[in-house]
């Protein structure tokens, strides 16, 4: 005999609208923790209820089978249900892109917490059917992840979605990042717009009022490092330009004395007396991790060298009152000032968050 709850799971499948309302306002405080396994009730019947009223033209509705099923992704099989459905990505992705989408953000979440399955990589084959003029002239791909790009980059403080900013992409780009194909996207020149994707994201590390933006974006750009050959390019390019992007979080507003400050990159030299380093230490060691990955090559050393990262490395040790922060630049510092080590020293010392099976919990 199915319990109470289980019952109340069934009720999804009802004909009747009012029954299914009862069920998700119900069902909503059931979808974290152990009780989230009630959800697999006669062979998971629950999680096809919860798709097909995702698709409903009730906000309501839609709002929370997305929370359930958002929720539901920290249960592997669940997950699995979910991101494995093609058909069903495809419609997330197509609603999330649509620029009046009230539920866009908590679609955003659901996305993310897919992107722990590889089968997420089947985004970067997707291609978008327009349906709104207005959409058309946003946006100038037809490509999913082009446009997943766009919301994220034009759309932060509800510039393009007066419902919706886009922060949690900033996840589901690092979670991308963690596969090969993810990371060949970030780094390659796009058709579309002549663009190398990462290039667009530097600039929200330093957007000091947003910690989804910054840790997202941060873990993105680390991910991407994980691709060697790219790193002279994405340090030289000027299109480009990585280096700032990663120290600028670092600096504070110490002196740096004048033989080191103008070998600096220009954007680091002369820096205000009240210039604010990255507040959270953990974000801070994502970018030490990076500038770690940059080491692995030994052309990308000597660029690092040049640029005087030392400089700043060491007023942040200073500076800092966490271990890890103080571990990451004593290794940093290692590498900028030993002698020269074997082209692959430290690569396999660091590992890109491939093992981070955080999934966004909505309550």
């Amino acid at each position: 005999m199915p319990t109470e709850l289980e019952e109340l799971v069934g009720f999804l499948h009802s004909p009747q609208p009012a029954v299914v309302q009862i069920a998700l306002d119900n069902l909503v405080g059931y979808s974290t923790g152990p009780t989230q396994q009630i959800f697999s009730y006669d062979n998971y019947e629950a999680i096809k209820d919860l798709k097909r009223l995702s698709k409903s033209d009730s906000k309501t509705t839609v709002a929370q089978s997305v929370t359930i099923l958002a929720n539901l992704c920290e249960d592997i099989a669940m997950r699995n249900l979910i991101v494995e459905d093609l058909e069903f990505l495809k419609f997330l992705v197509s609603r999330i892109i649509r620029i009046k989408n009230t539920n866009a953000d908590i679609m955003c979440i659901l996305l993310t917490n897919l992107a722990k399955n590889d089968l997420i990589n089947k985004i970067l084959e997707f291609e978008v059917d327009f349906t709104d003029e207005e959409e058309k002239k946003v946006f100038s791909s037809s490509k999913a992840l082009d446009c997943l790009m766009d919301c994220f980059v034009k759309g932060y403080d509800r510039k393009l979605n007066p419902y919706a900013n886009y922060d949690y992409l900033a996840y589901f780009f690092a979670d991308l990042s963690r596969f090969q194909q993810g990371r060949e996207y970030f780094i390659t020149e796009q058709v579309y717009d002549s663009v190398v994707p990462i290039s667009k994201l530097l600039v929200f590390t330093e957007k000091y009022d947003d910690k989804i933006r910054r840790e997202g974006v941060a873990s993105t750009i680390k991910n991407s490092l994980f691709d060697t050959n790219a790193h002279m390019k994405l340090l030289t390019d000027p299109k480009i330009n990585i280096l700032p992007f990663l120290l600028l979080p670092l600096a504070g507003p110490e002196e740096i004395d004048e033989d080191e400050m103008f070998d600096l990159p220009d954007e680091l030299q002369l820096l205000p007396p009240d210039k604010k380093r990255e507040p959270l230490a953990g974000i801070q060691c994502i970018h030490l991790e990076s500038i770690l990955l940059l080491c692995t090559t030994r052309s990308a050393r000597e660029y690092l060298r040049e640029k005087q990262v030392y400089a700043i490395i060491r007023e942040l040790h200073k500076a800092t009152t966490s271990d890890k922060v103080a571990d990451l630049c004593d290794r940093v510092v290692q590498m900028l000032k030993r002698d020269e080590a074997p082209e692959t020293a430290e690569i396999e010392e660091l590992e890109s968050d491939e093992d981070d099976d955080k999934i966004v919990e909505i309550l």
